[in-house]
């Protein structure tokens, strides 16, 4: 269901108030209220007046539920202008419009809310993504793979030991050195002889 709600006669330009109204178009309300809350323009506070009057209108008139309303339409249309003048140079006058708005806002319940949309890369964010691809392939080719450390025989067939030993392992690391040591001992004494 369409709920509609019309300002007439708001006494501003439509072109100021239609910048205003475009920012608010396809917005759920509550979005909309916050936007034009914060907007620090005299549009800001005439469309929030409207939009405001639809939303009454839909809770009461219609029975709506004011979270599934969304804005339809924001159109400022252009009203009567007023006719002033101001004295110009050799008794001439110079016309003054003094121009005025229709603001016309139109809420729905059967539209979707829609996603907030993602934002393009601009230009220098594409240069600067190329540039940083650049530099991590330039790094690359630069530094050279590391060199493998060759293991020595003796470690490549022992099994990785975890930090923590346990009893058995502990023993037979205790009895390994003193086995090492005993050919050296031998070989000193033949050395004697």
């Amino acid at each position: 269901m369409e709920v509609k709600s019309t300002t007439k006669f708001a006494r501003i330009s439509p072109l100021k108030a239609r910048d205003v109204a475009r920012e608010i178009q396809g917005l759920p309300v509550s979005q909309a209220l916050d936007i034009l809350t914060f907007t620090r323009r005299k549009a800001a506070f005439l469309v929030n007046k409207t939009l405001k009057s639809a939303i009454a209108n839909a809770e009461n008139n219609h029975e709506l539920a004011v979270d599934s309303l969304v804005i339809k339409e924001a159109v400022v249309g252009a009203g009567p202008a007023f006719r002033r003048h101001k004295p110009r140079a050799r008794g001439s006058a110079g016309a003054i419009r003094k121009r005025t708005s229709h603001i016309c806002i139109t809420l729905s319940d059967e539209l979707e809310i829609p996603e907030p949309r993602k934002r393009k890369a601009t230009v220098k964010t594409k240069r600067k993504r190329r540039l940083a691809a650049a530099a991590a392939a330039a790094k690359a080719k630069k530094k050279p793979a590391p060199a493998k450390q060759e293991k020595a025989p003796e470690e490549e067939d022992k099994p990785e030991a975890s930090t923590e030993e346990t009893p058995a392992a502990a023993e037979a690391s205790a009895e390994a050195p003193a086995e090492t040591q005993a050919p050296v001992e031998e070989t000193k004494e033949s050395a004697e002889e």
